[in-house]
């Protein structure tokens, strides 16, 4: 039997909140990298906005940290990021939806890690969790996880016109989304991805 929450290079495990402090302080450190994931003001990395950020991601349907194993099967795995799927409001279940998060610290980006992860969480929601459509919203200006989400079969929309401040100018706001038929258009019916 197959690990299910392990892909081809990646593992995926759950919040430590004894532990993983220290990992969620440091997805904050790049400054770029806190705008592009988060649309609030910009603040240094504080214990309480690392506690906050942590909680989120542990009360999502689903909240991973984003792992690469080591050597050995025994060995230490390095943490390089969180996945989360939203929880659905209340009352709003029976709808099969979800949004999609990612965030990957900055050493790690530009590797497929990425493309990796998301092509995995989209299997487990569709193929594990049955769910119809999985959203994903991405800022104007962060046009390379826009193509991304793209090239990986999400099509866009809408757009919330000037939404976003940043750099002394307002930015769109742009949802993307993918349905469960699109998905198995797209990757089949495969069990694990590779």
């Amino acid at each position: 039997m197959t690990d299910p929450f392990r892909s081809q290079n990646l593992l995926y495990r759950l919040v430590d909140p004894e532990v993983d402090e220290p990992f969620f302080r440091e997805l904050q450190v790049d400054p770029l990298a806190q705008l592009n994931s988060n649309p609030r003001v910009p603040k240094p990395p504080s214990k309480e906005s690392a506690l906050e950020y942590m909680k989120g991601v542990e009360d999502s349907l689903l909240g991973l940290i984003i792992c690469l194993p080591g050597p050995e099967p025994t060995s230490e795995t390095v943490s390089i990021g969180t996945i989360h799927l939203s929880q659905s409001a209340p009352g709003m279940e029976h709808h099969r939806f979800t949004y999609a998060g990612i965030n990957i610290i900055k050493r790690y980006q530009g590797q497929s890690y990425g493309t990796e992860a998301i092509k995995w969480i989209l299997e487990w929601a569709f193929n594990s969790a049955g769910l119809h459509r999985v959203g994903i919203r991405v800022a104007e200006y962060n046009s390379g996880a826009r193509r991304l989400y793209e090239k990986l079969g999400f099509t866009q929309e809408g757009v919330t016109r000037e939404m976003l401040w940043r750099e002394g100018r307002w930015w769109d706001d742009i949802q993307l989304s993918m349905l469960s038929r699109e998905w198995m258009e797209k990757y089949g019916a495969i069990k694990q991805v590779t």
